[in-house]
């Protein structure tokens, strides 16, 4: 009597046979690989908090009053408005702001200009003692600015540059950090790209413009928000070539919300401090994608 045999597993003609199921070795091994990175998550999340718990407590303090900032109180007070209006109408905190972002914008174009010409220079145009102009630059990179600010302040105020956004921004437009970083990353770009623009009869800042540009948009990110920073944060140089009040920046001019009412009042102080801290957020944010692209490109190279 015959019997019906078991259906049999066919496969397609030219494929391989199928391997056995692995079973759950992928869920466990990726459930494995998340469990050892929670030492990684904690200290990131640690790092956060130690990172931002400064902000957070100056908001905070910013809505307060003597009397709960005494107390050490953590929870929001009832003097934003106050506080806010105390900056802002009696203290001129708009006015130290407008000149803060003339300033950086003025330094951070003027950088960024300079080091894409120093960068063109170094590495696709020949003159005389290229190699020691540019090792020069580099040891400029190890002198603080504090050790050149009394030659500095002789010369801008020989210029006649005191109180003026001249002798504010002149003697920064300049950068070795951007003409070294902008000199790397040219170097690395392909030789052809400055053969055939010479083939095509492209001066060099043709060359720049029409080929260079578009290839440095990350680099330009990453160093603008860099020199924004720096520029916003600027504090000895103001102190010394700006005596006028009106044509302080934002960093001076915090120093006056200390003393408000009579007194020491540090509401007003982190309500200033949030509020100058807006600005460069806010250019960070926009050149985010830039600034990580442009330290990728530096590290890959």
């Amino acid at each position: 009597m015959a019997t019906d045999a078991p259906p049999r597993k066919t496969t397609r003609a030219g494929s391989a046979p199928r391997a056995a199921a692995p079973g759950r070795r992928p869920l466990l091994g990726h459930r494995r690989s998340r469990v050892d990175r929670w030492p990684l998550h904690l200290a990131l999340i640690v790092t956060c908090l130690v990172v931002g718990f400064p902000l957070f407590y100056a908001m905070i303090v910013a809505t307060q009053g003597n009397t709960e900032f005494f107390a050490n109180q953590i929870l929001p007070g009832d003097r934003l408005a106050d506080n806010f209006q105390v900056v802002w109408r009696d203290r001129q905190l708009g006015g130290y702001l407008w000149n803060s972002t003339i300033q950086a914008i003025v330094i951070t174009v003027g950088k960024t200009i300079t080091a894409l010409l120093a960068g063109l220079a170094f590495v696709h145009l020949r003159f005389p003692f290229k190699g020691p102009v540019f090792w020069i630059v580099l040891v400029t990179l190890m002198m603080p600015t504090e050790i050149s600010i009394l030659a500095l302040f002789q010369i801008v105020t020989g210029l006649g540059w005191g109180n003026s956004m001249l002798g504010l921004t002149v003697p920064f437009l300049a950068s070795a950090t951007g003409a070294f970083l902008f000199r790397q990353h040219f170097a690395n770009l392909p030789t052809e790209l400055s053969e055939a623009a010479q083939l095509d009869g492209a001066r060099p800042l043709q060359f720049l413009w029409r080929i260079l540009l578009p290839l440095s948009w990350n680099v330009i990110g990453a160093l603008a928000v860099i020199q924004f920073l720096y520029a916003w944060n600027m504090y000895l140089w103001p102190l010394l070539i700006i005596s006028e009040q009106s044509e302080q920046v934002v960093q001076i001019g915090l120093g006056t919300l200390r003393n408000t009412g009579g007194g020491q009042s540090y509401g007003p102080l982190m309500m200033g401090a949030v509020i100058a801290s807006i600005p460069p957020t806010l250019v960070f944010i926009a050149l985010q994608k830039q600034f990580l692209a442009g330290f990728a490109i530096s590290a890959e190279k």
